[in-house]
């Protein structure tokens, strides 16, 4: 603390700072009300004034492998000391070693690895690999998703943000899976997986298949609702880019690096991609940073052409640096196994058993660290509960010392990978005396 900070209230200062000068995103900026948070460690942040709170969001569900690791953080102040930045047209130790713990995590002929600034431009440089690689120009994605906030990312989203962002050309939406609000009728998580890759294969078909370069999708939906795919979908759709010539790119920014209790989530599946977008996980956020995983037939289109894409913090030392340390850190501690187990065992079990106890919970989904609470106005019916419910929720919750991930008419329940049970235990302990009365929280 600085002499001119002394007897100043710090959280104070920082909401009037924030206030002041600070332009929020997805936001109508008058009635912003954000909380102020100083530090944290593993599970747990606080203010400056010392209140405490779970972190069950894992602030944008990417800090994976908890709050200031002393590993990650020591690994970037010794980059810091060495080298802070480089162009990206030189060769870099800390560079090179982050691209071989990736790829060393992919599928066999993946060999290669192109660095961005975070998710969304991992996605928009995907998109412009597949339609060069291809000649093609359409990109297949679900009404159900999130891609992120550069031009072709989000005009591939499929939920509200694309509406008021449509410049980018040659977007064509689908239904993907979703049983509990099945668009397809269906009845049995089986139903649902035929006939969602049947109505794909007709967009394709409809669309005309000479005229699509990529089917875009996230391998586990995070923030359309945490749709744990139905079996022999992803399967289904690689089977549909195969025969009609498509790329197929996987988004795990979200789901990836721990986050389902496996290093890639598609690695559940039975399925591997052409493209893989990545950021999150992959550092747990310590430095912005993202990518895309090439498989070698695409890197090979560019062995003698040009790429027309480049960024200047593309494989920035700082965060090539806290790459290497957070997966080799998640590997020799085990954090992505204890991701697994504790979903299977602890989390899963629990979350079932709060929905049994509350009407309000018309379903709960998930696997690892990456689970959703469906809630519901009326359990027949399924009517969602509405925005106020939910917000009077994750305020009660936070008034007990649990932060969540909301969106729409759920609760996203997805701590970092190194949560304990102890720790879940005090989160569900929360979230079931708030669900008990969600109209009376106090």
């Amino acid at each position: 603390m600085t002499g001119a900070t002394v007897g100043v209230d710090l959280d104070a200062r920082a909401y009037e700072l924030d206030r002041a000068h600070v332009f929020h995103s997805w936001s109508a900026q008058a009635s912003l009300d954000p909380m102020v948070l100083a530090g944290g460690r593993g599970c747990r942040v606080w203010d400056h004034a010392g209140r405490e709170y779970l972190d069950f969001a894992s602030q944008m569900v990417n800090v994976n492998i908890g709050h200031q690791h002393p590993v990650v953080t020591a690994a970037i102040a010794e980059q810091a000391a060495r080298l802070t930045t480089i162009g990206p047209a030189v060769a870099n130790l800390q560079r090179g070693e982050a691209a071989a713990r990736i790829t060393e995590r992919a599928p066999d002929g993946m060999n290669k690895v192109f660095f961005t600034n975070g998710g969304a431009d991992a996605v928009e440089n995907a998109i412009r690999m597949a339609r060069l690689h291809t000649g093609r120009d359409k990109v297949l994605s679900a009404y159900r998703s999130y891609h992120g906030n550069t031009g072709a990312a989000v005009v591939a989203t499929g939920d509200w943000r694309r509406m008021p962002n449509e410049y980018a050309r040659g977007h064509v939406h689908y239904f993907g899976p979703y049983l509990y609000r099945s668009e397809f009728w269906a009845q049995t998580p089986e139903q649902e997986s035929e006939r969602a890759l049947r109505h794909l294969e007709r967009v394709v078909q409809a669309e005309g298949p000479q005229t699509v370069a990529a089917i875009l999708v996230e391998s586990v939906p995070g923030t359309a609702g945490i749709l744990v795919p139905p079996p022999g979908y992803l399967a289904g759709v690689r089977a549909i880019a195969d025969r009609y010539g498509i790329v197929l790119i996987l988004d795990e920014v979200m789901c990836g690096f721990g986050r389902t209790g496996r290093w890639f989530a598609f690695d559940g599946y039975g399925v591997t991609p052409d493209l893989i977008a990545f950021a999150k996980g992959v550092n747990s956020g310590y430095v912005p940073v993202g990518g895309v995983v090439i498989s070698d037939a695409i890197a090979a289109t560019f062995d003698d052409r040009v790429f027309p894409g480049g960024l200047t913090y593309s494989g920035h030392p700082l965060a090539a640096a806290s790459i290497v340390a957070a997966l080799d850190t998640m590997a020799a501690e085990g954090i992505v196994d204890n991701a697994e187990r504790i979903g299977r065992t602890v989390i899963g079990p629990a979350l079932d058993k709060l929905a049994a106890e509350h009407p309000i919970v018309g379903e709960v989904r998930g696997e690892g660290v990456f689970w959703a609470i469906e809630l519901v106005a009326d359990q027949a019916t399924r009517e969602p509960v509405d925005a106020a419910t939910i917000a009077r929720i994750k305020a009660g919750l936070a008034a007990r010392g649990v932060l969540v991930f909301g969106a729409d008419n759920r609760i996203h329940f997805v701590p970092p990978c190194v949560v304990a049970e102890a720790e879940v235990a005090e989160a569900v302990a929360a979230l079931s005396e708030v669900l008990a009365n969600p109209l009376e929280i106090r």
